[in-house]
């Protein structure tokens, strides 16, 4: 076995949710009357930490809006996240690279509310060893 631990991201790897996560930018931004940033910016910023997302896909909003957005993102994403699927082979993918002794991770921009809900509805939070989230460290600059 070359690599022991093999570590995953969540959003755009296991979990089909680049477009979801699109939509929902568009959403808060347009509920705030912000310019809606097309499709290609608002994907752009997908595995990075939430302030860094923010900058980049919505520029016209001031850093005193962001928790405003964020409300009004998490509740669009809350209504589509049940929607949004494994993408096709993963737990077996999975559960094939335990059976050969592999220990899984997850680091992910995710917060650990997001990641907790998404690993118990799909089932699969007992086959990772260790997982990180972006509101407990330092996401990817």
């Amino acid at each position: 076995m070359r690599y022991r631990l093999i570590v995953f991201d969540w959003d755009g790897t296991l979990l089909d949710s680049a477009s979801g996560i699109t939509e929902c930018i568009q959403l808060a931004a347009a509920d705030m009357s912000l310019p809606v940033p097309e499709r290609d910016r608002a994907s752009h910023v997908i595995g990075l930490g939430l302030h860094a997302s923010l900058r980049y896909a919505v520029p016209a909003l001031p850093e005193s809006g962001y928790g405003e957005f964020i409300g009004h993102y998490r509740r669009h994403f809350l209504a589509r996240e049940e929607a949004m699927r494994l993408f096709p082979g993963v737990p077996e993918l999975l559960q094939d690279l335990r059976a050969r002794g592999h220990q899984l991770a997850v680091a992910t921009g995710k917060s650990r509310k997001g990641l907790d809900r998404a690993l118990a509805s799909t089932g699969l939070g007992p086959l990772f060893a260790a997982t990180r989230c972006g509101d407990e460290t330092q996401p990817k600059p």
